[in-house]
């Protein structure tokens, strides 16, 4: 496991780095059809291409569920810039692995692997086994998405493997997210020579700032982030354009029509007489909820780490993952059932290598004991 994972976070991944995400994908696809597994390639145009792999597994309607692929899921690409692996190449010391992804998330690919390894050589599964291993989950799967929705109709459960909380934890619930961009016009002109022929751009862009920030309401979970901002031309012209950026995170999804709703007002409204304003959607995650059926995955699958040695809790994450998508078509989801890892996003990424195995077998283990949980 620790050879495959380090090939992968050797190997350059960014989201816009097509070439990249599709070498991992080629090293995922090597493992698999070395063990018989076939992979299927549904290309990507612009990101990485999606593969689909699959075990066979159970007999057809035994379960009496016209849902039967058992899913595993993952995503191949990474947030770090081109050459990121050659500046910090991973490495395990005292028993933590430190590298661009190691944790969010190759580890999880790797699990997924030897996960469908281990029933490819010695059966037992209850139903086919699909994995999906995808190409752009950290720009919230515009390629993706579609694949992942697809296969989620089909599927009697899923698995995401992305990263175990530090705690050891798994995530049972996940907040939405809508990232935005928009655009301001203003009129150019010089700042002491003709002031006020100009239409100041960053005066609006200041003015919709502080009207969206005021939208966050911390008590419904609710929080909005003018992350980004740009613009003007020089320090003596008034500003003719300006460019935003708003991340908006909610755990309700009917919250999600009312503040997007507000925040239309905001950009249609000009604070500045003159401006004229644009937004565009980037990316979209909707929020992982839990349902009746998921609660029985969950307490399946604490059952079944606990024959690994594991103590397992059931946490809400803030971050958005693919596995609001499955959820959201009636797949019953758990998230982040691979190794155990923190602090993704940055340089201080990391996995604990101990986690490894024994959350593999946590996931089987949960597979195993889909049909006593009557799912």
């Amino acid at each position: 496991m620790l050879a495959a994972l380090e090939r992968m976070v050797n190997t350059d991944g960014g989201s816009y780095d097509k070439p990249g995400v599709d070498a991992v994908g080629a090293q995922v696809r090597g493992f698999l059809e070395g063990h018989g597994i076939p992979v299927e390639t549904i290309p990507g145009s612009r990101f990485g291409d999606c593969l689909r792999a699959t075990v066979e597994g159970g007999e057809a309607g035994a379960s009496g569920n016209v849902r039967q692929n058992i899913l595993l899921m993952g995503h191949r690409d990474t947030v770090f810039p081109k050459g990121e692996p050659e500046r910090r190449p991973f490495r395990v010391e005292n028993g933590i692995a430190i590298g661009p992804g190691v944790a969010d998330m190759k580890a999880g690919l790797v699990m997924n692997m030897f996960v469908l390894a281990a029933f490819k050589a010695v059966g037992g599964a209850p139903g086919p086994l699909v994995a999906l291993f995808t190409g752009d989950e950290e720009i919230g799967s515009p390629e993706g998405r579609p694949v992942i929705e697809a296969e989620a109709r089909r599927a009697r459960v899923v698995f995401n493997s992305e990263p175990g909380r530090a705690n050891g934890g798994v995530v049972t619930g996940r907040k939405g997210g809508v990232f935005m961009a928009v655009e301001i016009e203003g009129r150019a002109a010089h700042s002491g020579g003709n002031f006020e022929a100009g239409i100041s751009a960053i005066g609006e862009l200041a003015a919709k700032v502080t009207a969206i920030h005021a939208l966050t309401d911390l008590a419904r979970g609710i929080t909005l982030n003018v992350g980004l901002v740009s613009g003007g031309q020089s320090v003596n012209t008034v500003a003719p354009s300006a460019q935003l950026q708003i991340d908006l995170r909610y755990v309700e999804p009917a919250d999600r029509d009312e503040i997007m709703g507000r925040i239309h007002e905001i950009v249609g409204r000009s604070f500045v007489p003159g401006t004229r304003s644009a937004m565009t959607i980037r990316g979209e995650f909707l929020p992982l909820t839990q349902s009746a059926a998921a609660a029985k995955l969950f307490e399946a699958y604490v059952e079944a780490a606990a024959e690994s040695g594991l103590s397992v809790t059931g946490d809400f994450s803030g971050g958005c993952a693919d596995s609001g998508f499955t959820a959201a078509v009636g797949a019953p989801t758990l998230c982040a059932v691979g190794p155990v890892g923190g602090k993704a996003h940055s340089p201080e990424e990391y996995l604990e290598v101990a986690t490894l195995v024994p959350r593999a077998q946590a996931v089987a283990r949960a597979i195993l004991r889909l049909d006593r949980a009557g799912l």
